[in-house]
C-alpha cells in the first residue's frame, strides 16, 4: 500500500480536533498538542494506525470476505457509497437500522420484499391493474427501502468487519458489531472513545477532505486485497492444471511401460 504523506493529511486537515472541553479522554494518547482551545492529532499517530487497520483489512479481503462501509453524516455519503460501490462492498449511508447485523435474518427479508416490489413495478401487466394509489404507494415504499436497504442488498451473511466514518454518531453500528464479534475500522476523532473499536484511526471525521483521503485509503488496501485473492485462484488454478498435467503424463508412462514389457514377453 502507498504509503501516505505528511503534507497530504495536513492540506487534507486530517489532524484538526474538537475544541477541548468536548474531548474523550481516552484519546490522549493520540493528541499532539493544544492550539487555539483545538486538540491537533499526532499525524505519527494517524499514519501507523492506517497502515495497521489497512493490512488489516487487505488480509480479511484476500480471505474472500466483506467489508461493510458505514457513514450516515452528510459529508461522509458520496465518497463512502462511491468507494463501496467502485469495490462492491455492502454500505449504509443513510439510516443505520437498529439490527441490522444482529437481527440480519429480518433484514434479509425486506430486501427480498423490496426485490418483490420492484418486479411487480417492472411488469406492465401487473402494474395497469394497480389502481392509482396502490401504484404510488408501491413506489414510494420502494424508493424508501432502496435509500436505506440499496448498498445492502448483495450482502447474503454477515460482513467479516466493519468501516466507520464517526464512532459517536454510528454507536449502534458499533454494538451491534461488538456484540456479534465483528472488527471495527474507525475514524475517530478527539471526542471519541477509540476502546470501542478494534482498529481506531485517530482522524478528523468531520472535514469531507479529511474523510476522502481516509477512505480511499483504506479502499485502496481493499482494492490490492481482491487483487492478491484474484492472484491466490489464478495460482491455485495453474498449479491444478499442472498438477493434472503430470498426473496424465505418469499415467502414460505406465502405460507404455506395459506396452513395451508385453512386446519383451512376446520376443
Amino acid at each position: 500500500m502507498a504509503q501516505l504523506e505528511y503534507k497530504e493529511l495536513l492540506d487534507a486537515g486530517v489532524h484538526f480536533g474538537h475544541l477541548t472541553r468536548k474531548w474523550d479522554p481516552r484519546m490522549a494518547p493520540f493528541i499532539f498538542m493544544e492550539k487555539n482551545g483545538i486538540h491537533i492529532l499526532d499525524l505519527n499517530k494517524t499514519l501507523g494506525c492506517l497502515d495497521e487497520a489497512c493490512n488489516a483489512i487487505k488480509g480479511i479481503v484476500r480471505s474472500g470476505r466483506k467489508i461493510m462501509f458505514v457513514a450516515t453524516k452528510k459529508q461522509a455519503q458520496e465518497i463512502v457509497s462511491e468507494e463501496a460501490r467502485r469495490l462492491k462492498m455492502p454500505y449504509v449511508t443513510d439510516r443505520w437500522l437498529g439490527g441490522m447485523l444482529t437481527n440480519f435474518q429480518t433484514v434479509r427479508k425486506s430486501i427480498k420484499k423490496m426485490g418483490t416490489i420492484d418486479k411487480l413495478l417492472k411488469d406492465e401487466v401487473t402494474v395497469k391493474a394497480l389502481a392509482k394509489r396502490e401504484r404510488l404507494m408501491m413506489s414510494r415504499d420502494k424508493e424508501k427501502m432502496e435509500r436505506v436497504l440499496g448498498g445492502i442488498t448483495e450482502l447474503t451473511r454477515l460482513p467479516a468487519a466493519l468501516f466507520i466514518v464517526d464512532v459517536k454518531r454510528e454507536h449502534i453500528a458499533v454494538a451491534e458489531a461488538q456484540r456479534l464479534g465483528i472488527p471495527v475500522f474507525a475514524m475517530c476523532d478527539t471526542n471519541s472513545n477509540p476502546d470501542l473499536v478494534d482498529f481506531p484511526i485517530p482522524a478528523n471525521d468531520d472535514a469531507y477532505k479529511s474523510i476522502a483521503l481516509i477512505t480511499l485509503a483504506i479502499g485502496k488496501a481493499i482494492e490490492e486485497g481482491l487483487m492478491e485473492r484474484k492472484q491466490d485462484k489464478d495460482d491455485a488454478r495453474l498449479a491444478e492444471e499442472e498438477e493434472a498435467k503430470r498426473l496424465a503424463d505418469e499415467e502414460e508412462a505406465k502405460e507404455a511401460a506395459k506396452v513395451a514389457a508385453k512386446y519383451e514377453k512376446e520376443d
